[in-house]
């Protein structure tokens, strides 16, 4: 798992891992030490375990641990779930004669980043020698790290769909709790304070709104290392009664029903689960250009460049409160998770048979 800080990865196994059948199918967690957010209780009454291993910044220390408990637990199968830097728990895997590899691709990369980009790029070639197995949250995410070519399966980031269908007792007394006047207008972006999901946008888009909107809030779901310098702009910007700060929160199916809009103005997304779910609550969507289309389940979703706000400011401007988009269950099938958490145990199934 890398590191578990409570990002939309983690979420995205962990609602595998409640639905999966455990009784033919078990998980164990390797996670960085360095882990913030591990959900240790929930795993151990699941039947799993959790292993803290030295951060992969330590890569000898890494890597001898790695083989250790390949050769100590003797796992059929290792799934790793971080993109290019899968390259070495499954090269210390493959050392250790784990006969099933797999490389999960969950995301790709944009700009912003350099260091970090500069590290994808010199390890995505390698991103095809270890794994037996190549999976991905989308399309996009697939062809990015193992190629256009490349022979990859598509594993949704599938939700709970009930949990999160809009309803309107839940979004007054969401807003009530969070004190937001039924007339008042809500934005809402979660995701984790870092340089991808590029909070300060949102921020300065915010600010462009409320010369239009002065009933406009935005509230900011997550945490993370840029959250104090996004917390310093809306400072300096003079609007801090505006925006809401909420925090890593375990309810965020109840937050989405409060909001009238959810934005998501990432550099760059595999798929983006949080996406998925906003839709299923009716909400109308705007992503940035360098999201895939893929996540527009409903259609009715908007892409924009990130350019400057204005665009934004627009488009959210013309929304009026309490506004959802109506979709046919039909266009959410493929991301129910029970049917999806029945088909990856019979794929990991199948290939412990195979092994």
């Amino acid at each position: 798992m890398g590191k578990m800080l409570g990002g939309g990865v983690e979420s995205v196994v962990m609602n595998y891992y409640r639905h999966i059948d455990r009784s033919k199918v078990q998980f164990d967690f390797l996670v960085d030490a360095d882990s913030t957010r591990v959900p240790e209780e929930e795993i151990k009454e699941l039947g799993g375990r959790v292993f803290r291993i030295p951060p992969y910044q330590h890569p000898l220390r890494y890597r001898k641990e790695l083989v250790r408990l390949f050769h100590e637990e003797h796992w059929p199968i290792v799934h790793s779930h971080i993109n290019t830097l899968s390259v070495f728990p499954l090269s210390a895997a493959k050392k250790a004669g784990v006969p099933v590899r797999i490389a999960h691709s969950h995301s790709t990369m944009g700009k912003g980043e350099l260091a970090k980009n500069l590290m994808k790029l010199a390890l995505r070639p390698l991103s095809n020698l270890y794994p037996t197995e190549r999976f991905a949250c989308s399309e996009y995410a697939g062809k990015w790290l193992f190629g256009r070519n490349a022979d990859f399966t598509v594993i949704p980031n599938a939700i709970e769909l009930e949990k999160f269908r809009f309803d309107p007792v839940i979004r007054q007394e969401t807003r009530r709790e969070l004190g937001i006047a039924d007339d008042m207008f809500l934005v809402g972006h979660i995701g984790r304070f870092m340089p991808q999901k590029n909070q300060m946008f949102l921020v300065d888009v915010l600010a462009g709104l409320l010369p239009k909107r002065p009933d406009a809030m935005l509230a900011f779901v997550g945490d993370g290392p840029d959250r104090t310098a996004v917390q310093q702009h809306v400072e300096e910007l003079g609007i801090a009664d505006h925006v809401l700060f909420l925090g890593q929160r375990s309810d965020v199916n109840r937050l989405y029903q409060a909001f009238d809009v959810f934005c998501l103005p990432s550099l760059y997304e595999g798929l983006g689960v949080v996406g998925i779910e906003a839709q299923r609550a009716g909400l109308p969507c705007l992503f940035s250009d360098a999201i895939t289309r893929e996540v527009d389940v409903t259609g009715a979703s908007r892409f924009m460049p990130i350019a400057s706000p204005e665009e934004w400011v627009s488009f959210i401007s013309a929304i009026e409160s309490g506004t959802r988009i109506s979709s046919s269950e039909k266009v959410f099938s493929d991301y129910e998770i029970s049917e999806n958490a029945q088909k990856l145990t019979s794929m990991y199934l199948k290939l412990f048979e195979k092994k």
